[in-house]
């Protein structure tokens, strides 16, 4: 079974054997094609607009090459497959035909089957490989897990990144292996039951390796800002291209079952037709036969890129619900520094998010100085991708702390019962089933020229927090450049083998399995969000409507001390987790999940 995306830049086999070069080089009246091992360099030929091409039996799959620009510059493919090396070596021509897919039964997954786990590729495993991944997903399939999310891929300076300072969107880094390696993971997935999702950046290229700004400066806009530098111009037809088919490519080539889009809020485009709107109605039209599931990140909160059609995704399936981890992070926690301030002391805030998907719908929000998000209710809670941890959550941390290095065990476990088996769609962070004690903090490897600019960035962007006005507490925290601070990411399986680790794992397959059973068959039939009522300090009740006469409902007591008011159960108790007494009193971080499905009684 052979799956292949045509591209129209970059390195293509021809069907006779040759090779096609294409490259979009507006500046540049002549480019030349260097093969490695040949003493001269192979002229290309102006096309018109921009392009220029050239077709040569010279090459051939394995091939390494570089484009040289008039100045001497020697540069990789921005559209390169497969790096010989690290992103400043030669590219590599790839025969996408060569790998044999044995996933022919594979038609992916409904949406509602979705328990998602992230993971780094790098720091999932000792090794740190694609191939090396493999051997865990047993472990993953036991836990309940339906979906693996794989953080960025696309080829980084160095050998350690977290993944979001790619340069050459098409290439897996082989720093994690070869092409072939990343689709034999997804392939063996597929073969084990589980989608795989992928995590891709198309609001900006990294600080280091990104030639396409020499190659191609149009590409860029300075009309709009990002955190980590030019902005990509969306209106430019190539560019638009460009990321639209690197999509495509993941889907089709790859067989991915879904992207996760990172950071959309800093994808600037003026267009009639914005690029996210583009990009998800060429996927969707690519994929048919089979369910292919697009993920946002979105500060903005837009509930309308989340727009249902005759009750499926228009265009996005889900977003990253951020406003939920921080209202549960906030109650576990008590944390109130930062963005967490906006969320600290309104349980109104926390039962809105379990509800309704977004906290923040239209109001003010103090620490971004303006309004934030779109009303949410109407959607269905599937739209929305719930955590307490994640890559973002921890890493951004100083010290890359897991929530229980900062959280009472009973809290995190209240916490855990909450997300797991919410209507939304769950995410853990790997190593979460186990509650790993390994940090997840920032690392990377830039070279001489970003090294100290990027160490002392990391510690001065802490230096307005109070805990860190020390410049000695300042110098604690981990050099993001230093190995020892990514090995100390790697995972200790080990770990599953003792205690306390044991009994969270066993407790976690617990608590997934009651989703499997009681939950995902209710999920089709909750159209929208719930209702919700405030009992005290972080504790709510929320009900939802389920079709055909029916409740799910929880009752939670997220807090430290005992609460009145809760109501009895709705029905059949699926869950119940610390002191649900009697008399309508919950005991510190208690939490009751129950259900009165009526439709499934009738006869």
């Amino acid at each position: 079974m052979i799956h292949e995306h045509e591209m129209p830049f970059g390195a293509e086999l021809q069907a006779d054997g040759r090779v096609r070069f294409r490259l979009w080089a507006p500046p540049h009246e002549t480019v030349h094609v260097a093969l490695d091992g040949e003493a001269r360099s192979l002229p290309m030929i102006p096309q018109g607009d921009g392009w220029q091409q050239l077709v040569t039996g010279e090459a051939h799959a394995g091939s390494c090459y570089r484009f040289v620009l008039p100045d001497g510059l020697a540069v990789p493919d921005p559209a390169s497959r497969s790096q010989f090396d690290d992103v400043h070596g030669p590219s590599v021509v790839v025969d996408p035909r060569a790998y044999g897919w044995r996933d022919a039964e594979w038609s992916g997954r409904p949406w509602e089957e979705a328990v998602i786990y992230e993971l780094h590729v790098g720091t999932f495993t000792p090794a740190g490989t694609f191939r090396a991944a493999i051997e865990r997903l047993p472990h993953l399939v036991a836990l309940g897990v339906t979906a693996i999310e794989i953080m960025p891929v696309a080829a980084f300076p160095g050998r350690r990144n977290w993944g979001y300072d790619g340069v050459l969107p098409f290439a897996p880094a082989n720093a994690y292996g070869s092409p072939d390696d990343l689709k034999a993971l997804v392939d063996a997935a597929h073969g084990a039951g589980l989608m795989v999702l992928l995590d891709v950046v198309y609001n900006h290229f990294g600080p280091e390796g990104a030639y396409i700004h020499a190659i191609s400066p149009q590409a860029f806009t300075d009309r709009h800002a990002t955190p980590w530098g030019s902005a990509i111009d969306a209106r430019v037809d190539v560019v638009r291209e460009f990321f639209i088919h690197n999509a495509l490519y993941w889907i089709e080539e790859f067989r991915f079952d879904g992207l996760r889009l990172d950071a959309v809020h800093a994808i600037h485009d003026d267009s009639a037709e914005h690029l996210l709107e583009e990009l998800a109605g060429r996927v969707h039209a690519l994929a048919v036969g089979r369910p292919i599931h697009l993920i946002l990140e979105n500060e903005h909160n837009e509930a309308s890129r989340l727009a249902r059609k005759d009750g499926r995704p228009a265009l996005y399936t889900a977003q990253w619900n951020d406003d939920a981890h921080h209202v549960l992070h906030v109650a576990a926690t008590g944390e109130r520094e930062g963005y967490y301030a906006d969320y600290a002391g309104d349980t109104d805030l926390l039962g809105r998010a379990l509800a309704e998907g977004f906290a923040f719908q239209g109001q003010m929000m103090a620490y971004r100085g303006s309004p934030r998000g779109e009303p949410s209710a109407t959607l269905p809670p599937t739209a929305f991708v719930s955590f307490i941890q994640n890559h973002d959550q921890i890493g951004n941390r100083a010290f890359g702390e897991r929530l229980p290095a900062i959280a009472a065990p009973e809290a995190v476990k209240a916490l855990a019962a909450v997300y797991l088996l919410l209507p939304q769609i769950p995410m853990l962070f790997m190593g979460e089933e186990w509650d790993a004690a390994q940090p997840f903090p920032f690392f990377c490897d830039f070279g001489p020229a970003l090294a100290d600019a990027v160490r002392n960035g990391r510690r001065d962007e802490f230096a307005r927090f109070p805990a860190f006005a020390d410049p000695a507490v300042r110098a604690r925290i981990p050099d993001p450049l230093a190995v020892e601070t990514f090995l100390a990411a790697k995972l200790n399986w080990d770990d599953l083998n003792r205690e306390p680790h044991a009994s969270r794992f066993a407790w976690y397959r617990r608590i997934l399995d009651i989703r499997r059973t009681e939950v995902i068959p209710l999920l089709r039939r909750i159209g929208h969000g719930g209702q919700y009522a405030v009992k005290g300090d972080s504790a709510v009740s929320v009900h939802w409507a389920i079709a055909g006469s029916g409740t799910l409902a929880l009752d939670a007591n997220l807090s430290g001390d005992a609460c009145n008011g809760f109501a009895e159960a709705a029905g059949r108790v699926i869950l119940s987790i610390g002191d649900t007494g009697t008399g309508g009193t919950f005991g510190p971080w208690a939490v009751r999940w129950s259900i009165r499905d009526e439709a499934s009684l009738a006869p």
